[in-house]
């Protein structure tokens, strides 16, 4: 891998949209490129740790954010071990992770997620900024093509009907100032990769972020999935998952698709199945190579995405 000193030069200002374990593979290999990284994350988490914190504190779920922000440290110290620790059971904070307890003290002692977030960042020394795509604190709903309506982010995947449609509340959540002056300022826009419909589809649906990613004159890329999800997009292709991101971005919005093309099987101990290409019904520029994580094949490889990503940005 080629040293940061010989990637950091005109780096570009780069916006990476998303959220879930797929942001957080991204970011960990872009840091290698540049320092001038921001991450907006969705705010929709109501599981886990996350969840439980959410409900008793009424704060911004903090797990995706925690994520991102050890993906993006350049701490080498037990500190990133420590931010991640999850404690163990039979205790009272049993399935908490120490970060998301951290954050979640920080958003009180400050009185802002952001600036909880700010702070947790400058203590893992993190290269560019974590912010979230709304400081509401939004819930969502699908409306599936059974009929069914279902509450709630962490239940999406409950279901094996497919997703008619999504929804947030409250509908017209306003975005972050700094967000929306994250995507004017940025020469490159990556939205994804990560799950569809409860990581990357619920910042699309705070208008004000969709505004501004269509008015911007960055480029933009969206990064498909290596692998499909039962319960969000089991049988989609990349072609299907452009079609349904369009329905929420506008058509005409994306410069670039990038997808995996190592297509096989990935194993019994993953759900769900390969990505399959379908170039035909795709009207954009399509750039396809090996992104496949070997050891965790539902996964792209954090260094071999944004190795792909800078090179053909830069070409």
């Amino acid at each position: 891998m080629t040293t940061n000193e010989n990637k950091q030069p005109n780096s570009p200002n780069i916006v990476a949209i998303g959220g879930g374990t797929g942001l957080s593979v991204l970011l960990r290999g872009l840091k290698e490129h540049t320092k001038r990284i921001t991450a907006i994350i969705g705010v929709a988490d109501d599981g886990g740790s996350s969840g439980r914190l959410r409900r008793e504190m009424g704060i911004i779920p903090p797990g995706d954010f925690r994520n991102c922000i050890v993906a993006l440290s350049d701490e080498n110290s037990i500190l990133k071990e420590l931010f991640q620790y999850r404690f163990p059971e039979g205790s009272e904070l049993q399935g908490h992770s120490f970060g998301n307890l951290f954050i979640a003290a920080m958003t009180d002692v400050t009185d802002s997620f952001e600036d909880a977030l700010a702070e947790s960042s400058k203590i893992l020394s993190v290269k560019g900024k974590v912010l979230p795509a709304t400081n509401e604190n939004i819930s969502l709903s699908v409306l599936l093509k059974d009929g069914k309506l279902i509450t709630g982010e962490s239940k999406v995947k409950e279901s094996l009907s497919e997703i008619e449609e999504l929804m947030i509340n409250p509908p017209n959540a306003e975005a972050s100032p700094a967000a929306i002056h994250a995507i004017n300022d940025a020469d490159l826009i990556v939205i994804g990769p990560g799950s569809l419909y409860t990581s990357i589809l619920p910042n699309l649906m705070v208008p004000s972020i969709v505004d501004a990613i269509t008015q911007s004159k960055a480029i933009k890329y969206y990064i498909c999935n290596v692998a499909t999800e039962i319960g969000e997009t089991q049988n989609f292709t990349v072609g299907k998952h452009i079609e349904v991101l369009e329905n929420y971005l506008g058509s005409g919005v994306l410069d670039v698709i990038i997808a995996n093309d190592n297509i096989g099987d990935i194993g019994d101990q993953y759900l769900g199945e390969s990505v399959k290409l379908d170039i035909s019904p795709i009207k954009h520029v399509l750039a396809t190579t090996d992104l496949l994580d070997q050891s965790h094949k539902v996964r792209h490889d954090s260094y071999k995405l944004a190795d792909f990503i800078i090179k053909n940005y830069q070409s």
